[in-house]
């Protein structure tokens, strides 16, 4: 990430010095396989989060470009969630967005850790929150090429999508922030907790326990459960189709995750 700073054109790093002030610091952040650039920047105002991606032409914007202008457009509708967005720049073939730099830790979902109370209260708040008209994503249609009918994972609620420990931000003072909401969704309510829960199976909950603490919330325990085995079979199937494609070293553990999960629903 520090290399596609130094990397960048010099029309949009203009333009984010501008914004910034003159750049003492780059960090480049954990993750941030969703942009090309996600980096912490240190200017005379202090630190700004700073995420980047090339656009393909003057007139087409790239899938990464795509995800950052989403995640701009959603961000004032979740301002209870989300770290505040500072600005946008576009100059010299990118798109960059800069964010309010959270101090915090990232979550952690292994059995028995207070982290899982932080996850519960966020959950339970997203889910009380209206979907925002600016959200246009559905989505169904990550599952509608793998069977005939997605349609039980349809709805009208808003859904992160991706409540990964890593887009969990715990400040010292107990503070939840929730990043990367670039594929924010509407959807069935339920399908939110159906995504979290191969997180906790990989944190080193059984599938049973899981499930167990999904039942807290009424869109799941009111959720078809004919519907979540069909989520939790094509999200296994999706992760194997994606494994064949890009059979990188990370993905094999996502993939026996989920189809542990589907096993455990079919069993």
């Amino acid at each position: 990430m520090h290399d596609t700073w130094a990397r960048l054109p010099d029309e949009i790093l203009d333009a984010i010095t501008e914004r910034t002030g003159q750049v003492c610091t780059v960090r480049a952040a954990f993750g941030g396989s969703n942009t090309d650039l996600a980096v912490t920047v240190t200017g005379p105002a202090g630190r700004t989060f700073v995420k980047a991606a090339p656009k393909v032409s003057p007139d087409e914007d790239s899938p990464r470009v795509r995800a950052l202008r989403r995640e701009a457009a959603i961000n004032p509708c979740v301002p209870e969630f989300a770290p505040r967005l500072l600005w946008t720049a576009e100059a010299g073939g990118w798109l960059a967005v800069g964010f309010e730099h959270i101090r915090g830790r990232h979550a952690d979902y292994s059995p028995g850790n207070p982290d899982l109370l932080a996850l519960a209260e966020t959950v339970h708040r997203l889910q009380a929150v209206p979907c925002p008209e600016v959200v246009v994503m559905r989505v169904e249609r990550r599952w509608e090429a793998l069977a005939k009918d997605v349609s039980p994972m349809a709805g009208e609620a808003l859904l992160h999508t991706d409540l990964n420990p890593h887009n969990l931000l715990i400040t010292a003072d107990g503070q939840v922030r929730v990043v990367d909401w670039a594929f924010a969704s509407r959807g069935a309510a339920w399908v939110e907790i159906g995504q979290v829960v191969p997180w906790l199976i990989r944190a080193g909950h059984s599938p049973a326990e899981a499930e167990w603490w999904a039942e807290q919330f009424p869109s799941w325990a009111d959720a078809d459960p004919a519907a979540i085995d069909l989520h939790a079979r094509l999200s296994a199937e999706r992760w194997g189709r994606y494994s064949d494609a890009h059979p990188t070293s990370h993905v094999p553990a996502y993939l026996a995750v989920a189809r542990r999960w589907a096993a455990h629903r079919h069993g």
